[in-house]
């Protein structure tokens, strides 16, 4: 298993640290580290901190990702999805929460905002060429195969 160190900020010490919440979840669940409730209007969104930094191995990345459950009950998600923490970041995770439903969220200290997944990545380098090997779908893009 794949170790992550992980430094609680000050404004976090009373919050648990990120949890897979069951034995076959991809992501951790990040807490909102917000000092008093944050009010996200409808069509607003706003930085909301998660209290934690990192220390993500060379050759893998974070993924943060929006929780399922807030996006079907409340029409919240997060912007730049999925937002990536490169293995050289040591700042604070913290995630853009979006409100796209008709009605205020409130979030509140301690609540599960977001997920973040550790995935390992290839580093490539880009070879300019003339010409690129064809395939079935060639460059038949959005919507190609229909419905």
């Amino acid at each position: 298993m794949l170790k992550i160190k992980i430094k609680k900020l000050p404004h976090a010490n009373d919050l648990p640290l990120p949890k897979h919440m069951t034995d076959h979840s991809a992501g951790a669940d990040l807490i909102a580290a917000v000092e008093k409730e944050e009010i996200i209007k409808p069509g607003e969104y706003k930085l909301i901190p998660t209290g934690i930094s990192i220390e993500i191995p060379q050759g893998f990345e974070g993924s943060v990702r929006p929780r399922s459950g807030l996006a079907l009950k409340y029409g919240v998600t997060l912007l730049n999805t999925p937002g990536t923490i490169d293995a050289d970041y040591r700042g604070e995770v913290s995630v853009i929460m979006i409100n796209h439903g008709q009605k205020d969220f409130v979030v509140v200290r301690g609540e599960r905002i977001a997920q973040l997944v550790i995935s390992k990545y290839e580093k490539v380098e880009f070879d300019e060429s003339k010409e690129l090997g064809d395939t079935q779908r060639s460059s038949g893009g959005f919507g190609h195969t229909g419905r």
